[in-house]
């Protein structure tokens, strides 16, 4: 049967009348020819489903009675609910009031990590890891999505550990109302054979159908007994949030022993075909997500495990909410600065970075500390600057940040007023130099540059020129990488001491991102390789700070000669 063709010619009749489009009829007809190749094509059907359901959902929104619409949908989202998970998240809660509704009122947010576990189930992936601030649902959607697993593959073997049994506790919980609680859920419409339910809240397992050697669902934390618990052969091995807290992250020694635990009792219950996801904290580079990464890119088994990472962040690239869910079941963009601002004022943007940013950092290595700095409310003092000036570190884009303050200087004070932080190629940065030397009335711009980048510094001459501003433009010879982790560990106690910077409300969103490099900046990571280091503002503050001395200003008091 062409159930393309058919279908097309449903939607060429609903495209020519709205009445078509608004009849139940036609949408039942859509529905019945997935319905009928869902018996011979699950991935066909699957596609028709979808299409039909942007019709219906066309159609739903300009009915002035949609519920029998609504009725076709539920049931085109309950075909493909046991084989797709977003069908099968919709579905489960699709009797709820919107507003009570777990994964619809996230589902823009989470979408990407649903994707990547049924992507996981679908054997195109081997690993996956998740990081994403608190009470954002991270923990929430892997429950739903081990419930979805336990009732389409009773047989596999599933296995969740944490740092402690009380969150192991909380997650088993979870997974068994969701299988239990049928006034809220309809894990029983999508998955009728799976209703015979054996657990043990002692051992905190789940069976489903026919008694297991290991259970459908074993949740241990990753002190408890794992050897011989549950070997996961063909399910999932979760690991959530495995470091404590802050005060193991900043241990070596327990990160290391935690590191063995992982290694040898719980990892080792992975067997064949199991899939890996890791959720969490990212801490620390030692952390076990952090090590299992540099694992897979960069041990033995690079480039032979497929794996994806995904990181959502509390404030995008725009310093705006990833998470102001509808409904206020989220956090806005000024719940987040006010939680910044308050990190940064208790000198902890490390944490910060970790919880929030998914950014993990080593709290021993960083070189500047917020609450060294010397900060003013945007109001300079009230008499003439002995020179405004810009240093420049440039770059061509490709994840390189042009990086420069702006220094109005006064005697041995720089006040840094606006900066340029932007991973642009040279048509972006280079007018933005530009205009901001015109709106600060620049004097002078110094640009560090080699062979290669001395093009960036006649560009900006060209452009000063195009817009009609008149300032010096001077080349520095380039520093070697190690030169400038020198200069800016041999300049870090004259940035504290001289330069101001302006206070977190004051802050453009460019500004916040050069701050943020200036203070997750790390000689010690540097040297050891582990990452690779983002030094752009710190060490345009470096130059700056060079220039500022190098430069600085003196006078001397003599008698007239006439």
């Amino acid at each position: 049967m062409d159930y393309n063709g058919l279908s097309e010619n449903i939607y060429a009749r609903m495209r020519k009348s709205k009445e078509v489009l608004l009849t139940p009829t036609a949408h039942e007809d859509l529905y019945q020819l997935s319905l009928n190749a869902h018996e011979s094509d699950i991935v066909l059907a699957h596609e028709l489903n979808l299409h039909a359901r942007r019709a219906l959902n066309a159609a739903m929104r300009e009915s002035a009675n949609p519920a029998r619409l609504y009725d076709i949908y539920k049931r085109s989202l309950l075909m493909d609910a046991p084989n797709y998970l977003d069908e099968y998240l919709l579905y489960m809660e699709s009797d709820r009031p919107i507003e009570e509704r777990f994964y619809q009122t996230r589902r823009d947010r989470l979408r990407e990590v649903v994707d990547m576990i049924q992507d996981l189930h679908d054997d195109k992936l081997d690993e996956g890891s998740i990081s994403q601030p608190p009470r954002t649902g991270k923990t929430s959607i892997v429950a739903f999505s081990v419930s979805w697993l336990m009732g389409g593959r009773m047989n596999n073997p599933n296995l969740y550990s944490s740092y402690s049994d009380t969150i192991t506790r909380s997650f088993y919980n979870a997974v068994l109302e969701i299988l239990t609680d049928t006034d809220t859920y309809k894990f029983a419409d999508v998955f009728p054979k799976a209703n015979d339910f054996k657990t043990n809240a002692a051992e905190e397992t789940i069976d489903i159908g026919m008694k297991h050697h290991y259970p459908t669902l074993t949740c241990r934390s990753i002190d408890g007994t794992l050897n011989g618990a549950c070997d996961v052969d063909g399910g999932f091995l979760i690991a959530d949030d495995l470091v404590s807290g802050i005060e193991e992250a900043m241990s070596k020694d327990r990160l290391q022993k935690l590191q063995n635990k992982v290694a040898n009792n719980l990892l080792s219950r992975g067997k064949g075909t199991t899939k890996i996801l890791w959720i969490g904290t990212r801490w620390s580079l030692f952390d076990p997500i952090g090590m299992r990464i540099d694992l897979l890119e960069n041990g033995i088994v690079s480039g032979s495990r497929r794996f994806k990472i995904i990181n959502l962040p509390a404030l995008d690239e725009h310093d705006e909410s990833n998470f102001d869910y509808p409904y206020r079941k989220g956090f806005s963009t000024a719940d987040y600065h006010q939680l910044r601002e308050n990190f940064e004022r208790n000198n902890d943007m490390a944490s910060w970075q970790a919880q929030y940013m998914g950014e993990p950092i080593e709290r021993d290595g960083n070189l500047f500390n917020a609450n060294e700095f010397n900060y003013f409310m945007g109001k300079l003092p009230d008499i003439q600057p002995d020179r405004v000036f810009m240093a420049i570190d440039p770059a061509f884009g490709g994840g390189d940040f042009v990086a420069s303050p702006v220094c109005v200087q006064y005697g041995m004070k720089c006040y840094v007023v606006d900066v340029v932080y932007n991973d642009g190629d040279k048509r972006i940065t280079i007018p933005m130099i530009a205009l901001r030397a015109k709106k600060w009335g620049v004097t002078v711009i110094q640009v560090e540059a080699n062979k290669s980048t001395e093009s960036y510094a006649e560009g900006i001459q060209k452009e000063l020129d195009k817009i009609g501003y008149r300032c010096a433009v001077r080349l520095r010879t380039s520093a070697s990488a190690s030169s400038k982790a020198t200069r800016i560990f041999d300049k870090a106690p004259d940035i504290r001491e001289y330069f101001v910077f302006l206070s977190a409300p004051q802050r453009t969103k460019e500004y916040n991102h050069f701050m943020k490099n200036v203070m997750t900046y790390s000689p010690f990571l540097s040297k050891q390789g582990l990452r690779r280091q983002h030094d752009d503002a710190p060490d345009s503050l470096a130059q700056a700070c060079e220039f500022m001395q190098s430069e600085s200003i003196s006078f001397k008091i003599f008698k007239r000669p006439w």
